[in-house]
């Protein structure tokens, strides 16, 4: 395996060479190191784009806003209006890619505004391994994935963090909430905004690491082995709380967390084995 000092002078490198870039900014962790390191690399050659839309939790916006400020590194908030897209709102098992698609155009076109030539993002070398199809998309349209061709793993990018005292090294992973829905189920503005709320309740009860899958009238929420003990003794509020949402029904899911609990009987590539 690759160094972290050869990893990391990889990545300079990698960084130096395309002269300035647009960023792919989530306010992530990954995302977040790219875009500090690029500034230290090529620094007033970085900007960060941030898409806004109903598929981010409010607090993650505000909090990548503030991080962006705190790293010294311009950040536009664009309006990502991809509800309107009537296919993604079918929710197919691709929807990531159509996703992927039209986010990677407003991407490209805020590069031309900016002068720079290339947009990156904060794609790891694990990313690889999971299904996501967004990724292809993203291929597709000249997206590059310096974290991805440098080998710098999310653990290894956590590390470096913390010895470089950034602040956020230890931030939780906040995927798009669309991941909480069943695919073929509609995605709503409504049902996004009840799962951001009901996740928001269970994070200020002690909760960070939750996700609330939502099927139909039902919530199935997944937290680590080690917090469910705890989280059945307060099954009284939750419970609650989420028929006040409109989840008339509360399941505790006994695998816990998991990244792509939705994604079982998808095939790798991208699809369930129909054509796109």
């Amino acid at each position: 395996m690759i160094s972290r000092e050869d990893s990391i002078r990889a990545l300079k490198r990698y960084l130096k060479e395309s002269g300035g870039m647009v960023i792919s900014y989530s306010g992530g962790l990954d995302s977040s190191f790219l875009a500090a390191v690029a500034e230290e690399t090529v620094p007033g050659r970085v900007r960060c784009v941030l898409l806004d839309s109903p598929l981010v939790p409010r607090h993650t916006i505000e909090d990548a806003k503030a991080r962006a400020a705190f790293l010294g590194i311009p950040c536009e908030v664009v309006p990502f209006p991809i509800l309107e897209d009537e296919e993604f709102r079918h929710n197919p098992p691709h929807r990531c890619y159509i996703c992927k698609k039209r986010s990677s155009a407003i991407l490209r076109g805020k590069a031309t505004d900016y002068g720079l030539g290339v947009v990156m993002d904060g794609v790891n070398p694990s990313d690889l391994e999971e299904f996501r199809p967004g990724l292809r998309a993203a291929d597709e349209e000249g997206i590059l994935h310096p974290l991805a061709e440098c080998g710098l793993q999310k653990p290894r990018i956590r590390a470096i963090s913390r010895e470089k005292g950034y602040t956020f090294w230890n931030l939780l992973s906040t995927p798009c909430l669309a991941t909480r829905i069943p695919y073929g189920d509609h995605i709503t503005r409504d049902l996004l905004q009840k799962i951001e709320d009901a996740e928001q309740f269970l994070g200020e009860r002690g909760f960070p690491r939750v996700r609330v899958r939502v099927h139909g009238t039902l919530a199935r929420i997944e937290v680590p082995e080690e917090d469910m003990p705890r989280l059945i003794l307060h099954k009284e509020f939750i419970t609650t709380r989420m028929r006040e949402l409109g989840l008339l029904y509360c399941t505790l899911d006994l695998e816990g967390l998991r990244s792509g609990s939705m994604d079982r009987g998808i095939l790798p590539g991208g699809h369930t084995g129909e054509p796109l």
